[in-house]
C-alpha cells in the first residue's frame, strides 16, 4: 500500500489501551492507516522522520471561544495588576486611534486590581471617547459615558435595570459603568453584530496561535446567540473561514439555546423546536461540526455573580443568581432535549447545578433517549451528592484547570477555604466514573492545553496557593482528559482523542515526553509541531521530511 504520509522514529503514546506505544505511524486520507507492523511493506508519498521526539494524540479544547479569542488578539490587553497601568494603556490606545473610534480592551480582572474601573476614570484615560472594557470572564463589563450615549443613553438617569444582570450604580443612581450577565446587553446593543470580515479574521488569527499550542480540535461553545455570540451569521463565518483555509483546526460549535425556537410542524400535531430545517445536534463533519447547544444558568465565580447555594465568603450579602427564571430554564433545557439536541449548561455555582440537574433529569425522565451524554460547562462548585448525581445522570462536567493557575486566589477569595474544597473537582469527577475532558475557556484564561495539564496535575494559583491538591490529577489522566476525555464530551472519541487504526491523524509532537518530564516544568514542555489530518499545519519547518 501506498500512504500519503509515514511517521517514523517516534515515541509515540497513542491514548489507545490496545496498543499504549508505537514507533511509526502512517497516514491515508487524512486518518491513522495503522501502526508499527501494520505498516510494513507500505511505502509513502512522504516521509516524516521524528528523530525520537515524543508524540501524543492531537489536543482538544473541550470549552474554547476560539472566535472571542481571535477578536481579543485585535483588542487591548487589559491583564495587568493595578488600576492605574489600566488606564495608561486605554490612554494609549485612544491617542493612536483615528475620528471617534472605540477603545475595546479586554481581560481585566477586579481581584488582582483591587476594584472594577469606572466610567469617569474612563473618560479622563481616553478623552472622552467610547470605551468598552470587558472583564476576563466575560460575564461583565465597563462602558464609558460615551459608550452610554453611543448606546442610545445621553441621560444615564435612563439606563434600565436588567433581568439577568446588574447595573452597578452610585449613591446617585447614576450607572458606574459596570454592566453584569445579561446588563451587558446594553453594550452589545451598539458593538454587535462586529462586521463579518473582521470575524473572519478574528477566526484566522485565534487558530495560528492555537496550532503552535497544540492544539488540533476546539468546541466553542456558543455561536449565533447569547452573551459570547456575534450574530445569527457565525455559522456562515467559520463555514467561511474554513473555506479559505483559515480554519485549519477542527470545530464543533454550540448553537446559543437564545437561537432556538418553534420552527413549524414536522408533520401533523408534532412541532419542532430548535433551528430551520431541523437542524440540530450532529450535522457537519470533520472539521466543521454542530454540537451542544449552550444554554446559560448563572455567571461567574470571580465576578461573583455564579447562582451559589451560601453567600460569597467575602460578599455575605451576596449568593450569586440564575439568570433567568429556574422555571423557564426548566422548560428550555426539557424542550432541546426532547427535540434531539446534546444541552451544555453552563453552571458554576452550586445552586445553579441543581437547577440545571434537574431539568436534565426531568428531560430524560419525560423523553428517554439512549446516552444524551448533556454537559455542564465548568461545574465549579459541586458538592459530593452533586458528583454522584452528575455520574448517575451520565453527564459530562466540563471544568478548566487552567483556572486554578491563573484566577485561582480570587476563587479562594470568593468561597473561603472551607467551601473551596468543593471547587473545580477533577479527581472527584474521574472517581465518580465520569469521562473528563480537558478544557480551558480561553480567552478567560491562556488556551494552551499544556498550561491546562499542568494545573490539572499541580493545582497550585499564581500565588504559589495549593488548590485542593487532594484534587490534583496524574499526568496520564489530564493527558486523557484533553485528548480522549474532550471527544467523547463531544459524542466523537470514535473518531479522534486516540492515535489508532481508522481514526483522524491528529497529533502533536513535543520536545519533552510530558509521562517522564518533571511535573512542575509541564507548562514549559515546547510543542515543536501540530499535524491535522496528516498534515504539519505548526511548525512542519522543525520535522525532517523526505
Amino acid at each position: 500500500m501506498r500512504l500519503d504520509v509515514l511517521y517514523v522514529d517516534g515515541d509515540i503514546t497513542t491514548g489507545d489501551p490496545a496498543r499504549p506505544r508505537a514507533r511509526r505511524l502512517g497516514v491515508l486520507g487524512g486518518r491513522v492507516a495503522g501502526l508499527d507492523d501494520d505498516l510494513d511493506g507500505c511505502t509513502a508519498a512522504t516521509v516524516v522522520d521524528l528523530r525520537g521526539a515524543p508524540v501524543v494524540p492531537g489536543f482538544h479544547d473541550a470549552h474554547h471561544h476560539l472566535s472571542m479569542r481571535g477578536q481579543r488578539l485585535r483588542q487591548v490587553d487589559l491583564r495587568v495588576g493595578d488600576l492605574d497601568e489600566l488606564y495608561r494603556r486605554v490612554a494609549e490606545r485612544a491617542s493612536g486611534l483615528a475620528g471617534d473610534a472605540w477603545v475595546l480592551g479586554h481581560g481585566y480582572d477586579q481581584n488582582r486590581l483591587g476594584g472594577h474601573p469606572t466610567r469617569v476614570a474612563l473618560d479622563r484615560a481616553a478623552g472622552g471617547r467610547p470605551v468598552w472594557l470587558q472583564h476576563s470572564s466575560g460575564h461583565m463589563g465597563v462602558l464609558s459615558t460615551e459608550g452610554f450615549r453611543r448606546a442610545g443613553f445621553a441621560d444615564l438617569d435612563a439606563v434600565p435595570d436588567v433581568p439577568g444582570g446588574h447595573v452597578a450604580r452610585d449613591a446617585d443612581g447614576r450607572p458606574e459603568g459596570l454592566l453584569a450577565e445579561r446588563a451587558q446587553q446594553l453594550a452589545f446593543a451598539v458593538l454587535r453584530p462586529e462586521p463579518f470580515e473582521d470575524w473572519v479574521r478574528g477566526i484566522g488569527l485565534a487558530v495560528d496561535v492555537a496550532l503552535s499550542e497544540g492544539i488540533t480540535s476546539i468546541t466553542e461553545p456558543g455561536i449565533a446567540a447569547g452573551l459570547v455570540a456575534n450574530s445569527t451569521a457565525d455559522l456562515a463565518a467559520f463555514l467561511t473561514a474554513r473555506e479559505r483555509g483559515l480554519l485549519r483546526v477542527r470545530a464543533t460549535l454550540m448553537p446559543g439555546a437564545d437561537a432556538l425556537h418553534e420552527a413549524g410542524e414536522v408533520e401533523p400535531g408534532r412541532p419542532w423546536f430548535g433551528l430551520d430545517l431541523g437542524v440540530r445536534t450532529g450535522l457537519g463533519d470533520e472539521w466543521v461540526r454542530i454540537g451542544a447547544t449552550k444554554v446559560f444558568s448563572d455567571g461567574s465565580l470571580i465576578g461573583r455573580t455564579a447562582a451559589m447555594c451560601c453567600p460569597y465568603a467575602d460578599r455575605p450579602d451576596s449568593s450569586g443568581f440564575l439568570l433567568e427564571d429556574a422555571g423557564e430554564l426548566h422548560r428550555r433545557i426539557v424542550a432541546a432535549h426532547a427535540h434531539g439536541w446534546q444541552v451544555a449548561t453552563h453552571a458554576i455555582g452550586d445552586a445553579a447545578l441543581d437547577v440545571v440537574l434537574d431539568a436534565y433529569e426531568d428531560a430524560q425522565r419525560r423523553f428517554p433517549r439512549p446516552d444524551p451524554r448533556h454537559r455542564v460547562e465548568h461545574a465549579g462548585v459541586a458538592s459530593d451528592a452533586q458528583v454522584a448525581r452528575l455520574a448517575a445522570l451520565g453527564v459530562v462536567p466540563v471544568p478548566q484547570g487552567r483556572f486554578l493557575g491563573e484566577i485561582g486566589d480570587g476563587m479562594l477569595a470568593a468561597l473561603g477555604p472551607e467551601r473551596a474544597r468543593l471547587c473545580y473537582r477533577q479527581k472527584s469527577f474521574l472517581d465518580a466514573g465520569i469521562e473528563l475532558p480537558g478544557s480551558s475557556d480561553c480567552p478567560v484564561v491562556e488556551g494552551a492545553p499544556l498550561l491546562g495539564i499542568h494545573d490539572l496535575v499541580n493545582r497550585r494559583t499564581a500565588a504559589g496557593v495549593p488548590f485542593t491538591p487532594e484534587e490534583s490529577l496524574t499526568v496520564a489522566q489530564a493527558l486523557r482528559a484533553y485528548t480522549y476525555g474532550s471527544a467523547y464530551a463531544d459524542h466523537a472519541e470514535h473518531e479522534k482523542g486516540r492515535l489508532a487504526r481508522g481514526l483522524l491523524a491528529d497529533l502533536v509532537v513535543l520536545g519533552e515526553d510530558l509521562l517522564a518530564v518533571d511535573p512542575a516544568a509541564i507548562d514549559r514542555v515546547p510543542v515543536v509541531a501540530t499535524v491535522v489530518g496528516g498534515v504539519p499545519e505548526h511548525g512542519a519547518d522543525d520535522l525532517a521530511v523526505s
